[in-house]
């Protein structure tokens, strides 16, 4: 069935299979402000269901999830809400420490050996 659409968007020359803007009204549950309080929350306590967290937070546990997904990056592992991306700081951090230990190894020759032997 959803091959069928397609088809039918394509031949109708469009570019993209992606969903038209809908009409009406933009939810007011994910501005910045509810963002910033969810956001508050799960900082206190990572172990909070959605539904706790739109409880606390009084909007719906549907406008919690696009909150957590879409503006916060965030998805659940295990029993704990996690960043699904690294911050700037940590790209910056990794890239540093990749440096470093390219260095050391261009400049050891053992450098590889030591960390496996832990000389």
């Amino acid at each position: 069935m959803q091959c069928y659409e397609w088809f039918k968007h394509f031949n109708e020359d469009r570019m993209s299979a992606g969903e038209d803007p809908r009409p009406g009204r933009p939810s007011t549950s994910t501005n910045d402000n509810h963002v910033e309080r969810v956001r508050a929350v799960i900082r206190g306590n990572l172990r909070l269901t959605v539904r706790e967290v739109a409880d606390e937070v009084n909007i719906s546990t549907g406008s919690c999830h696009p909150i957590f997904t879409q503006k916060l990056q965030m998805c659940r592992i295990s029993a704990e809400f996690m960043q699904r991306l690294l911050t700037d700081d940590q790209k910056e951090n990794c890239v540093e420490i990749s440096h470093e230990l390219l260095a050391n190894a261009n400049g050891n020759e053992s450098f590889l050996k030591n960390i496996i032997t832990g000389d």
